[in-house]
């Protein structure tokens, strides 16, 4: 049987504006159903993907970011979110979705998604991947 791979999606883009948010978001959710280690990494102006309460009906384009809250149900469990990143941007862990799983091995316990680590942190995470895809 072959080893499973960790793949890390890095989010670097705001949500709208350009396809690569909604691209990243599918994929993710497409390689966790066959059974991929999933990471996801917000960076730069990829933490507006995670910012709660959206409306977008002004830039007539469906908003997407419901879908966020459906990873954990895919055990899409690991979500990383760079601290400077929200802090250039005036972002706290506050402003971001409550994103939960349930833990199978805590008695299905409702655990945060939702990590926020310093920028050597994520170097060390992105480290510790086989396979790192850029959005």
């Amino acid at each position: 049987m072959s080893e499973v791979k960790k793949f890390l999606y890095v989010n670097r883009k705001a949500p709208y504006g350009s396809i690569y948010a909604l691209e990243s978001l599918e994929v993710v959710l497409i390689g966790a159903a066959f059974d991929q280690d999933v990471t996801l990494a917000f960076l730069d102006d990829g933490v507006y993907q995670l910012v709660k309460g959206k409306n977008t009906e002004a830039i007539g384009m469906k908003n997407f970011s419901p879908t966020y809250s459906a990873l954990g149900d895919y055990d899409v469990t690991k979500i990383y979110v760079e601290k400077e990143s929200l802090e250039a941007r005036g972002l706290t862990l506050g402003d971001l979705m409550d994103l939960k799983y349930e833990d199978e091995d805590d008695d299905w316990a409702e655990k945060d998604s939702i990590r926020v680590v310093s920028a050597s942190e994520m170097a060390d995470i992105m480290d510790t991947q086989d396979i790192v895809l850029s959005f």
